[in-house]
């Protein structure tokens, strides 16, 4: 499962031209990762998100939050958002996408500047809130992309370009499908 071969930093960098070129107003869902236990993930071609669960048998409501005062999950981190061409030139191969641990993979634009915090994204019959709470890399991300990866979505261009992904909340509760259009509204 951890076959991914690791990039350096200068062979990602070659990659941010195309990053950079994302769609900035409407774009693509171009995979939905559920996570139903710790290091498991089921790639959907549809998935149910509400404001309660996130997306439907995501664990997400029942991980402990060491960042909360009372440990219960972050409402403002239900849902996790990562740029597909980034995860594209990441991962190397379309199977190793879930291993980011993110649920929606889009072809879109996730910068500071295009989707500032409290930017509001239609998806299927979903509408999600961008989060102020920073996405960065960890451990895990570093151990399945390699140092340079985590160097590289944590640099400061890449937390500008949010390379890690977004964090978001569900507004209103709806279906989304691949291929589905995201856009802002």
């Amino acid at each position: 499962m951890f076959n991914v071969q690791y990039l350096s930093v200068t062979e990602l960098e070659a990659g941010m031209e195309h990053i950079r070129q994302s769609p900035k107003d409407q774009g693509t869902l171009q995979m939905i990762v559920r996570r139903p236990s710790v290091d498991e993930r089921e790639i959907l071609y549809e998935g149910e998100l509400n404001a309660t669960e996130g997306l439907v048998g995501d664990t997400w409501k029942v991980r402990v939050s060491v960042h909360s005062t009372d440990g219960r999950p972050n409402l403002n981190k239900q849902i996790t958002i990562m740029n597909a061409r980034t995860i594209a030139l990441l991962a190397q191969s379309e199977e190793h996408w879930p291993l980011a641990g993110d649920q929606l993979y889009v072809d879109m634009d996730l910068s500071d500047d295009n989707l500032p915090p409290g930017t509001q994204l239609a998806i299927g019959s979903a509408i999600l809130e961008v989060s102020p709470d920073p996405h960065t890399g960890c451990q895990k991300f570093s151990s399945r992309f390699g140092v340079d990866a985590l160097k590289f979505v944590n640099s400061p261009e890449g937390k500008r370009l949010h390379l890690r992904g977004i964090n978001t909340r569900v507004i209103q509760g709806g279906v989304i499908h691949i291929r589905d259009v995201i856009q802002k509204i």
